[in-house]
């Protein structure tokens, strides 16, 4: 009977114990979790979502203040970071400040407000599934007012604000800001069921993915904005801008559940010291 050999059995060995090490590793609980909750389906719905009620709330909103903004136009090209031929494609997708508060009424502020509520439930949706809650009641659903109306007053003042963009302490001031709202606006919507400690973690990396996400467009958008805009026009740049908040999306979720998991680690490595400390006393 045909037998083996020992090159074949030992590579066969260690190929196991590296799919065993990855499975009970960090990364490896993190790609099993994120297929859990779905995280690219999420984040595609997180993406159209927001490009049917954020990008126009956000428009209304950058255009409450035309002396000092400059549009939801330029506050996009800021948030991709991409370059100034790329920013004027941007801007041909959007009416100028002054003609979008004479052109918005009434009814289409309510439809935003209830579309807007709808997306905080997704977001919410999202955390709860990280975090393994039951869903929140139907009388919580006050938070997302709240939620949406910090997020509106939070990026008013990103639209508006332009000393950020010109020195290092604005910049540090617009980081700390973000990890403050991911912060507070996972506290919030999960309605206080999880400590603040725990939530910390995964404020850092959101705001962190949003830094890295900024470097990434511009590596990459930026040159696709430009190329999709001759070849497509610009439903091209709509398309770019689409995955754009398809990235976003993976920051928001997957930065929470990779807080969860660095203080899930963190505890272990933690108790761990504290049980050889303990040994060693002993």
């Amino acid at each position: 009977m045909p037998q083996e050999s020992s090159g074949g059995v030992d590579s066969s060995s260690v190929s196991l114990r590296l799919c065993r090490v990855f499975r009970d590793s960090p990364a490896g609980r993190g790609w099993r979790r994120s297929r859990e909750i779905e995280l690219g389906p999420r984040s595609l719905g997180f993406a159209a979502l927001g490009f049917l009620t954020l990008v126009p709330l956000l428009i209304v909103v950058s255009a409450a203040d035309p002396d000092q903004g400059r549009g939801f136009a330029q506050w996009l090209g800021d948030g991709l970071g991409v370059s100034s031929a790329a920013r004027e494609e941007v801007g041909k997708l959007f009416a100028r400040p002054g003609q979008v508060l004479q052109t918005t009424t009434a009814f289409s502020l309510a439809a935003l407000a209830v579309f807007g509520l709808s997306f905080g439930a997704a977001v919410q949706s999202g955390y709860e599934r990280i975090w393994e809650l039951s869903p929140a009641r139907w009388y919580a659903r006050w938070r997302h007012v709240l939620w949406l109306a910090v997020l509106v007053g939070t990026l008013y003042l990103t639209a508006t604000t332009t000393l950020w963009r010109h020195s290092p302490a604005g910049t540090l001031a617009a980081a700390l800001s973000a990890v403050l709202f991911f912060w507070w606006s996972q506290q919030m919507l999960l309605g206080g069921r999880i400590a603040w400690s725990a939530l910390l973690p995964g404020a850092v990396v959101s705001a962190l993915g949003l830094l890295g996400l900024r470097v990434f467009s511009r590596l990459v958008f930026s040159p696709l904005i430009a190329s999709s805009a001759v070849t497509y026009g610009p439903f091209g740049t709509v398309l770019v801008v689409q995955s754009w908040l398809v990235g976003v999306g993976v920051v928001v979720y997957g930065g929470a559940l990779a807080g969860r998991l660095l203080h899930e680690e963190l505890l272990r490595v933690a108790q761990a010291m504290k049980q050889r400390a303990g040994r060693q006393q002993s």
